[in-house]
């Protein structure tokens, strides 16, 4: 099953926070669509690749008690943080199921609906993950997803070498565990070749300031991400300094601005 060295980002204490920072952050873009999708009060939905279950706790909230949330991820330790969450809030018909997307099935459960949020971009067989998701839906099924397609156009101003090599130290890593950031440019293709009618596309690209609330996401994880790639050796100790002063800077600058990686957000219907 799952060990924390397969999910490159980790699962510690300071990636659960940081995670729950992201879905605040993203919460409004994506309670949107899962409204556009037609999520709703009785349906059974999969929150697939759910991390410690942010997004998973929302959607049990959307479908109420008389629907169902199965919550999979190959991380116990997240699971275990989502089940202290579901239990404080009383959520009985949110289930969760530890599975590793890449190597084990999904429960065909004939499911109203599904959702992964940065889920394919990780896995190392993303378009049979999707045959997996197709197999869970019932027809008529929508499935949500969020995937980034341009993770270069990632930039701030003012920029400089340290900035291009923390980007260039993220991609390298996250290649090396299988998994690719511009998945979303292959996503609505390989949705059509397994059974769904692609609905809706939309792209989120944000160009932000230390004005906005949005600031949070890319500064956050620029800190927990450096730490992450000098313990993974992909970044000297000297080198994740000197990157971590330039980032310091940036966060002082009060004209900086960040331009966030360019994401594809995909609703989709199984046929």
């Amino acid at each position: 099953m799952s060990t924390e060295r397969e999910y490159v980002l980790g699962t510690h204490d300071d990636e659960i926070e940081r995670l729950g920072m992201q879905h605040r952050v993203w919460r409004p873009k994506v309670t949107d669509a899962w409204h556009r999708a037609g999520f709703r009060v009785g349906q059974m939905l999969i929150d697939i690749g759910c991390g410690p279950g942010y997004a998973a706790i929302d959607l049990a909230e959307i479908v109420e008690s008389s629907g169902k949330v199965l919550a999979v991820d190959q991380s116990a330790r997240f699971l275990s943080a989502l089940e202290v969450r579901r239990d404080q809030r009383g959520l009985s018909h949110l289930e969760t199921l530890e599975a590793n997307l890449d190597l084990d099935p999904l429960p065909q459960i004939g499911a109203d609906g599904a959702f992964c949020r940065w889920v394919l971009s990780f896995v190392s067989k993303p378009r049979e993950v999707l045959e997996k998701v197709a197999g869970s839906l019932r027809s008529g099924g929508t499935f949500v997803a969020f995937e980034y397609y341009d993770y270069d156009a990632y930039n701030v101003e003012p920029t400089a070498p340290e900035f291009r090599e923390f980007k260039e130290a993220v991609v390298k890593s996250w290649r090396a565990g299988g998994g690719e950031p511009d998945i979303g440019l292959k996503v609505p293709k390989w949705l059509r070749e397994v059974g769904f009618e692609v609905k809706s596309i939309r792209v989120h690209h944000e160009m932000i300031t230390k004005r906005d609330y949005f600031w949070q996401w890319p500064w956050v994880w620029e800190q927990v991400g450096l730490q992450r790639l000098v313990d993974l050796g992909y970044l000297t100790p000297a080198r994740g300094q000197a990157i971590s002063l330039f980032f310091e800077g940036l966060q002082s600058d009060p004209h900086a601005m960040v331009f966030t990686p360019s994401v594809m957000e995909i609703i989709a219907v199984k046929k």
